[in-house]
């Protein structure tokens, strides 16, 4: 049976509104003969730029609050599914014409100008050309953000299991111990002695803990791997 991916954007909408499990509807606009280049040119070149400004000033009557979002949710779904959170100038993939004629949009409706973008998405796309489900949001001020577009393809639906080892460092100490254990438990009977006792059995679990562990250092340093909560936020291409 084939497992459903994982939408991230639902994902927050639940960690936002747990009273609700409802998935907000995104607005896809069709009108693109309106759009004129130099328009989109000027957004791109806002979105290639360091986030200048904290605050967009918007009507707060015309937003979607489905769509507002508090960085400490935006930081727990981060760390659950191993993203990151960054400027937009970091982000390697590309800006697709509804995300652009979504901001062209705000902009009219709220009649201002967006800077200082955030996007939300897997490392890789910030080294990368992926296609990963990235978030794109604009600053609200007083850490809230708010949601312009999502799109791409949805994570893995095992994504947030495979990621929790990377989470902290307690958790990669437990998935190490489990580890260990079943690769003990795999060592047949008389391996090592005609009847193998306890004192063997821990032997070998501690030989399989040192060994896993050393793997597990090794390819850490070398890759320049770091912790969910240590990148969601960082800039740096190795820290994936």
């Amino acid at each position: 049976m084939l497992l459903k991916r994982t939408n991230i954007h639902d994902k927050l909408l639940r960690e936002q509104h747990r009273a609700t499990s409802e998935a907000a509807v995104l607005k896809w606009v069709t009108n693109f003969i309106r759009k004129t280049p130099s328009s989109n040119q000027r957004i791109l070149d806002n979105l290639s730029k360091n986030a200048e400004a904290d605050i967009t000033d918007f009507d707060f009557n015309l937003l979607d609050t489905k769509r507002i979002f508090n960085e400490n949710s935006i930081k727990k779904i981060c760390v659950n599914y191993r993203l990151r959170f960054l400027d937009t100038c970091f982000f390697k993939g590309t800006f697709p014409q509804e995300a652009l004629n979504e901001i062209k949009d705000l902009e009219e409706e709220h009649q201002t100008i967006l800077k200082g973008f955030k996007i939300m998405a897997p490392s890789k796309m910030f080294v990368l050309n992926k296609t990963d489900d990235p978030l794109l949001f604009a600053p609200m001020g007083n850490g809230h953000y708010y949601l312009i577009h999502k799109w791409g393809d949805d994570l893995h639906p095992l994504r947030k299991l495979t990621m929790w080892p990377f989470k902290r460092l307690e958790n990669i100490i437990v998935a190490i111990l489990l580890s260990s254990l079943i690769a003990t438990a795999l060592i047949p009977d008389g391996l090592f002695a005609p009847e193998q006792s306890f004192s063997q059995d821990v032997m070998v679990f501690f030989f399989m803990f040192k060994s896993i562990a050393a793997i597990v250092l090794f390819y850490g340093f070398a890759l320049g791997k770091n912790f969910n909560t240590a990148i969601w936020k960082c800039q740096y291409d190795k820290a994936q």
